[in-house]
């Protein structure tokens, strides 16, 4: 227990500890869409990339609905391994594994009934509309396994955990880009190719994640019976996982219609909106690492009845992921044209990109503050306010901008590129005011009982 305890040595120290093999994780895990998207740009045409482009956004709903769940298990079992509560623990865990599994089977059946419809709605050009179809009904009928790997890696997380997954992911990765290159360079499956390569390594690195963990006798034995839901946990999971689902989901939508907006400027727009949200995830991954980790810490601590040990973890957090974003920043404003090389050559598309990922990496800074502050408020279960925030965000800011900003500035990415960081700024000044607000009030309380 004690190398899974976060609730006792110095904070930093612990923090980090925890934190950076959830980057090394993350960083890992954003090679799957990354790989994707470069094997195709090396291999195929424009319409392909574009294609694994937005078909990767539309996935991205499944596992953002996904995450939500998963994270709010993750913060009840890390609440409940705070108190020492072991049997609790044994019994989120089941409960979980079972909802995600039905989740997927539901999710699956959506996504395959209504996937075309999203795309229509989404401008997806006829050019490369069927390949886009293509992929996203590939993942789709792969659900049960993403669904599998991300809730068990969630759990170990809860439990105290970041390595494990970390080495889940690596095998993942190291398939799906073995799988990527053999699928689309040797035997020419293109677009498709790229969709079995993510759903195979993701199945294969489930099943051994789950042969692993029994032979090591972990704390939950993955019999049968043990799949049985309880109904208090799943009214708590309920509770603390679908705002953070409904608030991804919402997200998720603002930026599939900055897409469908981008898609009606060409192919080479909508390549570049696919290259960006690929580097944003690399240039983000420390604020998403440090948030998820601050969310498993702050659950173990206040569980344990240290919210002033939570609350510190904050700010160290958050001042590492500033660092790092401000480092990503600076080589956006420096020299954009490598970024997008990383992914592609093409002349055109480095010439619409350069203003696009010069403008929005602002939002690098900004969401860093963001990530963190909903990181700590969803591992104290403030997840009702992190769904308000971000869904005020992604519906009342976000999705006004892009249609002002496309009516008026359509053929200036630069200007388009500014939507983000702008709605960031708005969600980063009022999340951390109510922390401040919280902690402020807390402090009077406790000094009026000290009196």
């Amino acid at each position: 227990m004690k190398k899974n305890d976060l609730t006792e040595g110095a904070i930093l120290a612990k923090l980090l500890f925890f934190a950076v093999p959830f980057l090394v994780a993350n960083i890992l895990q954003s090679l799957y869409g990354a790989v994707d998207l470069f094997v195709v740009g090396r291999c195929c045409g424009a319409e392909s990339v574009a294609a694994v482009s937005i078909g990767t956004q539309v996935t991205q709903i499944v596992t953002s609905l996904i995450t939500g769940l998963t994270l709010g298990s993750t913060i009840l079992i890390g609440k409940y391994m705070g108190r020492r509560d072991f049997e609790q623990v044994k019994r989120t865990i089941g409960t979980s594994l079972t909802i995600f599994f039905i989740t997927a089977l539901v999710l699956t059946a959506l996504l395959l009934k209504f996937g075309r419809f999203l795309l229509v709605l989404m401008n997806t050009s006829s050019i490369f509309f069927e390949l886009t179809y293509q992929y996203v009904a590939i993942c789709a009928a792969g659900n049960v396994f993403i669904c599998g790997y991300n809730a068990i890696s969630a759990i170990l997380r809860g439990y105290g955990d970041s390595v494990r997954p970390m080495v889940f992911v690596a095998v993942a990765c190291v398939l799906n880009v073995v799988l990527d290159i053999w699928f689309v360079k040797y035997l020419n499956m293109g677009v498709a190719g790229t969709a079995y390569a993510t759903v195979i390594s993701q199945g294969i690195s489930m099943i051994i994640a789950v042969l692993y963990l029994k032979k090591k006798q972990f704390i939950f034995d993955f019999k049968l019976k043990s799949f049985r839901p309880k109904k208090n946990i799943v009214k708590e999971l309920a509770f603390v996982g679908i705002p953070i689902s409904f608030q991804e989901l919402m997200v998720r939508i603002s930026f599939l219609y900055l897409t469908a907006v981008m898609n009606r400027c060409g192919v080479y727009a909508a390549a570049v909106v696919g290259i960006s949200s690929k580097f944003d995830v690399f240039a983000m991954l420390s604020a998403t690492s440090i948030a998820n980790a601050l969310a498993a810490f702050t659950a173990q601590n206040m569980g344990a009845g240290k919210p002033e040990r939570a609350r510190k973890s904050l700010w160290y957090g958050m001042s590492f992921a500033l660092f790092v974003a401000i480092l990503f920043w600076g080589w956006a404003q420096i020299n954009p044209q490598s970024m997008i090389r990383v992914f592609n050559n093409n002349e055109a598309i480095l010439s619409a990109g350069v203003p696009f990922f010069q403008s929005c990496s602002y939002d690098y800074i900004m969401v860093a503050i963001v990530f963190c502050l909903n990181g700590y408020l969803n591992g104290r279960e403030k997840t009702l306010w992190t769904m308000v925030s971000c869904c005020f965000g992604a519906l009342f800011l976000r999705i006004p901008m892009v249609y002002l900003f496309g009516m008026y500035f359509s053929d200036d990415l630069g200007k388009l590129g500014m939507v983000a960081p702008i709605v960031s700024w708005f969600m980063a000044t009022y999340t951390l005011s109510y922390v401040l607000y919280e902690g402020h009030k807390r402090a009077k309380t406790r000094s009026r009982q000290v009196a």
